[in-house]
């Protein structure tokens, strides 16, 4: 149970920083975020948790076909000022594009399955 709850402040931390620093130092805070931080401490905490190498490699290597799905969240906010969309647009149309890319996603995994 400790582990448990010291993976939510771990976790709640940086996302803290990273939202604090948004408004402050955006540069920074996106790099924070672009970083694979999530990926860093869940390959981390699951190996922690599971010792198993095989889970936390096969792990890593569905982040990894998962990343250019994920990043069709941002084609919006890129074409923001080409379109004139505001944030909500661009939050909502990237939540959609994110759930394209989330079936692709799945389609992909079981073709290589």
């Amino acid at each position: 149970m400790g582990f448990a709850i010291a993976k939510i402040f771990i976790a709640a931390g940086i996302i803290s920083l990273a939202s604090y620093l948004s408004g402050k130092l955006p540069h920074v805070a996106g790099f924070i975020v672009a970083l694979p931080l999530t990926t860093l401490l869940a390959l981390l905490f699951s190996y922690a948790e599971y010792q198993s190498p095989e889970t936390s490699i096969a792990f890593a290597r569905n982040v990894f076909m998962a990343i250019p799905a994920s990043l069709l969240f941002f084609v919006p906010f890129l074409l923001a000022g080409l379109l004139h969309l505001t944030f909500w647009q661009c939050y909502i149309s990237g939540l959609g594009l994110l759930t394209v890319g989330y079936f692709g996603y799945q389609y992909l995994t079981g073709l290589l399955s």
